[in-house]
């Protein structure tokens, strides 16, 4: 590739990357299906309610506490607010506890700060706590410090049970009023951010592939095939975000009062987005089948590895797919042309799959002669066949509404786990402590896989290899883009 096009790709990529800033920035104010500022008028609003009710109360001289709770219980959905909520109320009460314990002996020394913070610490983590865990010895400090005067201590002080129950109804009233807040006004479902993102994933699936479609008919070379491989690794940012956009709607759907419509949109939205990401993967492993055929012939001869008509005819399996994997998303996010886009993507699947079989026919060679062509080429037809099969069951119908999992239903699950295993010791079976351990972490681990429907598993697997891969440079099992092989695993 001469200096000038290498120049002018990179502007190109330049003021892509800009307009695709300034598109998402847009897009993440003026999303479609969301009132803009609401959730910051909400906000706002349950810390001015808080703080006017905490001084009516009388709770302290500055009831601060009470608006700053508020603003860190309106989380982004019905569920995490309320989780948000109790676990922080956990976290002050049991931190108040401590410090009224401690206070009853001593006040404020260095030796026993360390002794509130170090047991605050194993509370919380005991009672996983989370992302308040440090709320419980920031509690147990203040309250402790507001038992000690400039003179002195004195056990009793009329100043630590006023700072104690203080803080306690403080928190109390703020996350009361962020969960009140967040229920009466507009809970948030977040279907249409998980819709977009579907869609943008789409978009650049489909963008990439017309890409590289357009390369393969042009000036072809090892450099242009490991510059795919690494685009598309790259891709599977854009599978992650589609996922957590997905999981947040999952998440509204608990404990709404409108979650009806969420659970109805999570089936098509998950077997739309587990297609996509298994499309992902197949795309990785047909780049890695085609830059794995360089490696075979010398690296300044562009037609060694595959020859004119067959590039052509890759690019026409490249177009066909993009063609195919666009119709995706009217029938994922239930668009009101939903029903002609099925009958429109059988068509492109065909067209697909008889462009498939001309590139095989221009494929063909006798594997005594030529064993690693023979090999290389079957990983890339088997790279587009699973292609036309993953958008097949992205648009496969769905029935029926999703249910989550119920909210306890993690912590009863380890508690059954942790009592089996408990069981087993008390029968005479030998248990050691670890395994003790190890039955909470796996009873949590398999609510968590239960979370997600089981034809995900894989995809998901999938898109943590590829992650890895595309942080390190390398395919998901360690080889370099040097190293040929035949597929790209995770």
């Amino acid at each position: 590739m001469s200096l000038a096009q290498r120049l002018h790709r990179g502007r190109s990529e330049s003021v892509g990357s800009a307009s695709d800033a300034v598109r998402k920035a847009w897009s993440a104010c003026f999303r479609r299906g969301r009132t803009p500022g609401l959730r910051t008028a909400k906000t706002t609003l349950g810390a001015v309610l808080a703080f006017q009710i905490a001084d009516m109360l009388h709770t302290s001289a500055q009831p601060i506490l009470a608006p700053l709770t508020a603003l860190l219980v309106v989380q982004l959905t019905l569920y995490s607010t309320l989780t948000s909520g109790l676990d922080r109320v956990a976290a002050v009460v049991t931190g108040v506890l401590v410090a009224v314990g401690v206070a009853g002996t001593t006040g404020l020394t260095w030796w026993s700060l360390g002794a509130v913070v170090g047991i605050s610490l194993v509370i919380g983590r005991l009672l996983r706590l989370g992302s308040n865990l440090l709320e419980v010895p920031i509690s147990a400090m203040l309250v402790l410090a507001a038992a000690s005067t400039s003179i002195g201590y004195t056990p009793g002080s009329p100043s630590l049970a006023t700072t104690a129950t203080g803080r306690v109804v403080e928190t109390l009233i703020g996350a009361a009023v962020g969960i009140l807040v967040n229920v009466v006004i507009a809970p948030p479902l977040y279907i249409q951010p998980a819709d977009d993102a579907v869609g943008e994933l789409i978009d650049k699936l489909s963008g990439f592939s017309r890409e590289m479609a357009a390369a393969l008919r042009g000036d072809w070379s090892r450099e242009e095939a490991d510059r795919f491989l690494q685009g598309a690794r790259g891709l599977g940012v854009e599978v992650a975000r589609a996922d957590l956009h997905l999981g947040r709607t999952e998440e509204s759907a608990r404990l709404n009062p409108r979650g009806k419509v969420a659970r109805a949109a999570q089936p098509r939205l998950r077997t739309a987005l587990t297609g996509l990401e298994h499309c992902y993967v197949s795309l990785r492993n047909l780049c890695r089948a085609v830059l794995d055929r360089t490696y075979y012939v010398a690296e300044d001869d562009p037609d060694g590895a595959y020859r004119p008509e067959a590039r052509r005819a890759l690019a026409d399996v490249l177009d066909a797919f993009a063609d195919a994997i666009a119709t995706v998303d009217p029938i994922a996010t239930d668009e009101p042309h939903a029903p002609r886009s099925r009958v429109l993507v059988e068509a492109q699947l065909e067209e697909l799959h008889e462009r498939r079989d001309r590139l095989s026919s221009l494929l063909l060679v006798d594997p005594a002669v030529d064993a690693a062509a023979w090999e290389q080429h079957g990983a890339l037809l088997a790279a587009v066949d699973r292609l036309r099969v993953e958008v097949e069951a992205a648009v496969r119908p769905v029935e029926g509404q999703w249910r989550p999992e119920p909210v306890t239903a993690r912590h009863l699950a380890a508690v059954r786990r942790v009592l089996d295993t408990l069981g087993r010791r008390d029968r005479g079976e030998e248990v050691s402590v670890q395994e003790v351990r190890a039955a909470e972490v796996q009873a949590v681990r398999a609510i968590d896989e239960q979370q997600r429907p089981e034809h995900a598993d894989g995809a998901s697997a999938d898109r943590a290899g590829a992650d890895r891969a595309g942080k390190t440079g390398a395919s998901a099992d360690g080889t370099r883009p040097e190293e040929p092989r035949r597929e790209e695993t995770v």
